[in-house]
């Protein structure tokens, strides 16, 4: 399973989003797709179980949440620290 399919799985169980997740491109704005902020809580305390990181207060953002790009990018990003 690809970094972008378990985000995808999250996304499917916990972001709440009108069409499949797995009908979203990587750059489609997830905000746009339904996910409201309360649900992009709960999106990254499972990505932090699924790929058992933590997100850093620098991530922290609207911005780093809004598409499967930039939640990819984050998690890359905490798991090459971790390494």
């Amino acid at each position: 399973m690809t970094t972008d399919d378990r985000i995808r799985a999250v996304l499917s169980a916990h972001a709440k989003l009108r069409e499949p997740a797995d009908g979203i491109g990587p750059a489609g704005d997830l905000y746009a797709a339904g996910m409201t902020s309360h649900a992009s809580v709960n999106v990254m305390l499972a990505l932090e179980d699924a790929f058992d990181v933590e997100f850093t207060d620098d991530l922290l953002t609207k911005h780093t949440f809004c598409t499967i790009e930039t939640i990819r990018d984050a998690v890359t990003s905490l798991l090459e620290r971790a390494a």
